[in-house]
């Protein structure tokens, strides 16, 4: 009986995991602080109530499935997939800086519009500068010239967030710093210690998107509320299950930002639908507020380099079964599932460990 249980359980995690990836439009992703009660210093879900069996079967099927999209992609059907790729996004590589300094120029001109936010709508302030310097830095977004100066200013305007707000809220935000390093970068046309502009872009967001999981896990409750009025976010699931699926799938989605070509503009165009469907129930706070992402997010999924170690002969299907050479050694297929559970393990106790030193909080 207890086998049986298991095995349904595991199917329950298994069709949840697989129908939230492909259903995404049917889970908005509001950031929760913008329209529930919070408060960053309370004392989280003890990790013991974080890694139960739920847990442990979602991250199972969510290392599945990566590993088998890294096989796809390894193969001539993945080859197959990327070239379709390019042709259908081959407007959104052209214009990608185009689209990330109009976005961000609306961006900054709504929040002049509406006063006293910085950067994002929960980081609120009395002082009158802030919205005058963001109308300063979306008039910046005009030439190409004097796109570091906007990104210097997003970077003294995220230091003076951390100044109101403590370090540990504003580790909600990474990618202001990354967009900030994006603009500075194509403004004087140079890359990061070899990594190009759209690279810094796709980190800031992985990290970004990979924190907010976390925060998924250690503060369900804060996300109840809405959850009561919008109860088809659950898909028919209790709470406490879709938050723990729903920060396994943002943080895998999120990891796979790092990973390969077809992986991450895969994993990109998932999470622009996610956030993307959420303004449809969240309205024009969550369009706002997630623009920036947006437009990063498609920045990446236009973004059509190709390393050259990516570049050599796929392997056909029944080659891929037959035999594990050229591409696909033993050392490869462990790869992905190890850098996943070290990307885990390392969010994980960098968050509680963290915390609990800032506000005095336990870990267990």
């Amino acid at each position: 009986m207890r086998n049986c249980k298991s095995w349904r359980r595991l199917a329950a995690v298994a069709g949840f995991a697989l129908g939230l990836s492909f259903l995404f439009s049917e889970q908005a992703s509001a950031h929760i602080k913008w329209f529930c009660a919070y408060n960053v210093a309370g004392q989280p879900r003890g990790l013991e109530n974080v890694l139960c069996p739920d847990f442990e079967l979602l991250v199972g099927s969510a290392l599945l499935a990566l590993l088998s999209g890294y096989l796809v992609e390894m193969s001539m059907i993945g080859a197959a997939l990327q070239a379709a790729l390019n042709r259908v996004t081959s407007g959104l590589r052209d214009n990608s800086e185009v689209l990330m300094r109009a976005t961000c120029g609306f961006f900054f001109v709504a929040l002049w519009t509406k006063g006293g936010i910085i950067l994002t709508p929960e980081l609120t302030t009395p002082s009158p500068v802030i919205p005058w310097i963001q109308l300063g830095l979306a008039a910046c977004l005009i030439w190409r010239g004097t796109l570091p100066i906007t990104g210097i200013g997003m970077v003294g305007l995220f230091s003076f967030a951390i100044g109101q707000y403590g370090v540990f809220h504003l580790m909600d935000y990474p990618i202001f710093l990354g967009i900030a390093a994006y603009f500075i970068l194509v403004g004087l046309q140079r890359n990061f210690f070899g990594a190009r502009p759209v690279d810094v872009l796709r980190c800031s967001a992985a990290v970004t998107l990979m924190w907010a999981s976390i925060e998924k896990w250690a503060y369900p409750e804060w996300t109840f509320p809405l959850i009561n009025v919008h109860p088809q976010m659950t898909m028919g699931y209790t709470p406490e299950f879709f938050m723990r699926a729903a920060g396994v799938v943002e943080f895998t989605l999120s990891f796979a930002l790092l990973l390969t070509p077809l992986a991450r503009r895969t994993a990109a165009i998932v999470l622009s639908g996610m956030f993307v469907s959420a303004v449809f129930e969240f309205g024009k706070i969550d369009a706002i507020g997630h623009a920036p992402i947006v437009a990063v997010l498609l920045a990446i999924i236009g973004d059509d380099f190709v390393p050259a170690r990516f570049t050599r002969v796929r392997l056909g299907i029944k080659e891929i079964w037959a035999r594990f050479d050229l591409r696909l050694s033993p050392w490869d297929l462990l790869v992905v599932p190890a850098g996943y559970c070290a990307a885990l393990t390392t969010f994980l106790a960098v968050y509680y460990v963290l915390h609990s030193v800032l506000f005095g909080t336990t870990i267990v």
